[in-house]
């Protein structure tokens, strides 16, 4: 008996929808997609996208002053909420618009329905019709999680801090993360008065030591108040507003309060228990190299497999599974020297090994350059900036890069190629500088700051 389809994609994501219409408009398979939600997925309708607009309108609080060092005079700077949101909410539909165009137009057959697989090559759909396929993909995504304390209902997540009627006039966020540190500089930047609880001893836990301490403090000369080795205990409801009680008993009221503490795989009740697919502890799906369970028919890609959590990699693990599945051509991800920005106020680039991780394998040097940018420094600002390489002390490879700089996440994206190449210190050495720029700072450091 033949399948309804060559492939059933579940979600509606960037990896489900790149995956889709591959398989489709270039393959020339016959493809099914359905999506509960929006499609565009958590990066285009509730992460990323509409995230990193929020950073552009929030990082011209810092703009302002710094035009006034370079001669320009502001009679009144206001910053309106609702025509931004507006315009935001407008966005965020084109763009919804466009994925679906995109599918269409490959020639996808999508269900605006859940889907949940009830056997090896079948789903079902929320109107109990079922659909079957020589392959089925899912590619869910992960949502926010909230912890189990008194009063956690009056809390919301990174879901919903796009969808606030009006700014609230102060929050909480809680969490240390990149998610929880990038909206408090939005936050704070649009004129919040802004609290970050974090539990451990300083924010942006794994990533490089130096250059997480320099955003932090520079978070907190911008206005944030950064609160490490805190949590919350409890949150009540009142006439004033949230009244949050922290671990050491002391109280405070905020407007509002958003957790940034944690994600999970979006599996619940996707999989019927008799389809032996494995879960792990926060419900992620588990996959081999080539992003397949153990079910031979079913694969899985991007958050719900909770390998590396970022748009890019689940549009390359798409990629992948497409070579792998049509073309004959088995093709494992590589999930190594992965570059990232992390749009926080001030932006950090980040690529490979921290000094701690390389220090842990064998001798390393460090090559360090801290300093105050032209730009800033001619405003009359004190921004400071970090750009960091790590290098193999034997091979002379670069082993990791890390910079606190405006447009690190441009930056490390180029610099990734070079590294993911196997770039040597030297071969850094040999590279002309661009002058004047911040980046040339990586090509002219020639003696290491520190050696271990």
């Amino acid at each position: 008996m033949p399948f309804d389809y060559d492939l059933f994609v579940i979600g509606g994501g960037s990896g489900g929808v790149r995956a889709a219409r591959v398989a489709a408009f270039e393959v020339g398979a016959r493809v099914g997609l359905a999506e509960e939600d929006r499609y565009g997925g958590t990066c285009v309708i509730r992460g990323c996208v509409p995230k990193k607009l929020m950073v552009f309108a929030s990082d011209v609080a810092h703009f302002l002053p710094e035009a006034e060092g370079y001669g320009w005079t502001f009679s009144e700077a206001k910053f309106d909420w609702t025509v931004f949101h507006q315009k935001l909410t407008q966005e965020l539909d084109r763009l919804e618009a466009i994925y679906r165009g995109l599918l269409k137009r490959a020639g996808v057959h999508t269900f605006d329905s859940r889907a949940k697989i009830v056997e090896e090559h079948t789903v079902e759909l929320s109107n109990g019709e079922r659909i079957t396929a020589q392959t089925i993909l899912v590619a869910v995504g992960g949502t926010p999680t909230l912890p189990k304390i008194e009063g956690i209902d009056h809390a919301i997540t990174s879901n919903e801090m796009f969808h606030f009627d009006r700014l609230p006039e102060s929050i909480l966020i809680v969490g240390g993360g990149y998610i929880a540190s990038e909206f408090s500089g939005i936050m704070n930047g649009l004129g919040v008065k802004t609290t970050q609880y974090y539990r451990g001893e300083q924010v942006l836990r794994g990533f490089d030591n130096e250059a997480r301490d320099l955003v932090a403090g520079e978070m907190v000369k911008r206005g944030v108040d950064l609160r490490c080795g805190l949590n919350v205990e409890k949150i009540e409801k009142t006439p004033n507003g949230l009244l949050v009680t922290d671990t050491n008993g002391a109280t405070q009221v905020y407007d509002a309060v958003m957790y940034a503490t944690g994600r999970s795989a979006n599996t619940k009740n996707l999989i019927d228990p008799a389809v032996d697919v494995d879960l792990g502890a926060k419900g992620e799906i588990i996959v081999d190299e080539y992003s397949q369970t153990k079910v031979p028919s079913i694969y899985a890609l991007g958050d719900v497999t909770d390998r590396v959590n970022l748009t890019p990699v689940a549009i390359h693990e798409a990629m992948a599974f497409i070579a792998t599945v049509f073309r004959g051509q088995p093709t494992p991800v590589d999930h190594a020297l992965i570059p990232t920005a992390i749009f926080t106020q001030p932006e950090m680039g980040t690529l490979g090994l921290s000094e701690e991780e390389a220090r842990a394998q064998g001798p390393i040097e460090v090559y360090v350059s801290n300093f105050r940018p032209m730009r800033q420094f001619f405003a009359g600002s004190d921004d400071k900036s970090l750009l960091k390489l790590v290098v193999c002390a034997n091979s002379r490879k670069v082993l990791g890069c890390h910079i606190v700089v405006p447009q690190a996440g441009e930056m490390i994206q180029l610099l990734g190629i070079a590294i993911k190449l196997g770039a040597t210190k030297e071969d850094f050495d040999r590279t002309m500088a661009v002058h004047p720029t911040i980046a040339e700072e990586l090509v002219t450091m020639r003696e290491p700051t520190r050696k271990t």
